[in-house]
């Protein structure tokens, strides 16, 4: 494998070069800044209006509604669906802190549900027994860029009349079953952080339904409650996406296609040169849709040891996430014991995710599993 690595990729390997990104459109992203500029319209204007359209037919959605996080999404999502306290919502442990943390903000209780070991994604085996009469809602997390397995989500959702909100910050694109990620749900939530296959430069988010009720509501809680300026019916927050990040977004729009294509070909040459290296589990692609490949994140023992060993080569690494959410200090007062959930906490010490990005070259590729070969 040494052959093929050249003098281009001698230096360090990142996580995300979002400088090589943006290079390729640097002449789009400043004419669309200087658009917005030269309006000076700066907050839930044209560009937002524009986005929110566009977002929602990507999706296969009627309606899209902009706010300033993709955790804010989650938020304003489960309101208008209606949650309060003493609901339960359930979700998985596998995952960024914010799909529970928005359930406990609302005066809530996440009720955590185990994974799948292949796919990382919430296991639709393990949600019923979860179901109490508090239950109101589900949250199943489209993990690394893999759609859930949503048709028994559905079914369970449909027979106990509970709401299905997807988590989608990482799989805007990818697919199940025909349909694409936050279509199948009541709402989607879409997170438009930097390192997202659609990332703006800076925070945002965005809702996606069929719904015209909750998105009518959306965009009042979005706005101080109110739909009316200066007039509030219903508690609600100020959670506004502002037009330079809708601006930016539209442009990158354009080219999701194209760079989610370049992370299924970045993974692909990831899975053939790891095929005879002992010791890591790659990926496992479900065969119900496209995967867009958000992290490629493989299985390894050893972890820490060998994320220091690449480390120490200028090969970066991430590992999302080390603790599961049951286990962290803010639900410490829920009684959740090391073991309750064996699938998650075994993800937490083995998963590692590398370098993807559609402008990852074959030769940078071909150093990170030369250097991981080393290592395990």
């Amino acid at each position: 494998m040494k052959s093929s690595i050249s003098n281009e990729v001698a230096s360090a390997v990142p996580m995300l070069d979002l400088k090589a990104q943006y290079a390729s459109i640097r002449s789009e992203i400043q004419a669309a800044l200087d658009g917005v500029l030269d309006s000076q319209h700066f907050i839930l204007g044209p560009q937002v209006q524009a986005l929110e359209a566009e977002i929602a037919r990507y999706c296969g959605r009627k309606f899209g509604v902009g706010v300033a996080s993709g955790t804010d999404a989650i938020i304003l999502a489960l309101r208008a669906a209606g949650i309060g306290p003493g609901d339960e919502v359930l979700v998985p442990s596998f995952s960024f802190i914010a799909t529970a943390d928005s359930v406990s903000l609302l005066g809530a209780k996440p009720v955590f549900v185990e994974i799948q070991r292949e796919t990382f994604n919430m296991d639709p085996q393990k949600i019923a027994s979860k179901i109490t009469p508090r239950t109101r809602a589900i949250v199943p997390v489209h993990l690394y860029g893999q759609s859930t397995d949503m048709d028994p989500i559905m079914e369970l959702a449909r027979r106990h009349n509970l709401k299905v909100i997807e988590d989608n910050a990482q799989a805007i694109g990818a697919t199940y079953k025909g349909k694409k990620t936050a279509a199948i749900g009541d709402l989607g939530c879409i997170s438009f952080f930097p390192s997202k296959n659609l990332g703006g430069y800076g925070d945002g988010g965005m809702i996606v339904t069929d719904s015209e009720q909750l998105y009518r509501r959306l965009r009042g809680l979005r706005s101080h409650g109110g739909t009316k300026k200066y007039f509030s019916e219903e508690q609600g927050w100020n959670s506004r996406l502002d037009e330079i990040q809708a601006a930016i977004l539209r442009v990158k729009l354009r080219h999701l296609d194209a760079w989610n294509s370049g992370r299924r070909a970045a993974a692909a040459c990831y899975d053939a040169l790891l095929k005879n290296v002992g010791g890591v589990t790659t990926p496992h692609v479900a065969g119900w849709g496209d995967h867009v490949f958000h992290q490629y994140t493989i299985r390894i023992s050893r972890r820490d040891a060998v994320q220091k060993t690449l480390s120490e080569q200028e090969i970066a690494t991430t590992v999302y996430y080390p603790t599961p959410i049951h286990l962290q200090p803010i639900y410490s007062s829920m009684d959740y014991r090391q073991g309750d959930l064996p699938q998650t906490e075994r993800a937490c010490q083995e998963v590692l995710s590398l370098p993807i990005y559609p402008e990852l070259t074959q030769a940078q590729i071909a150093r990170v599993v030369e250097a991981l070969a080393r290592a395990v």
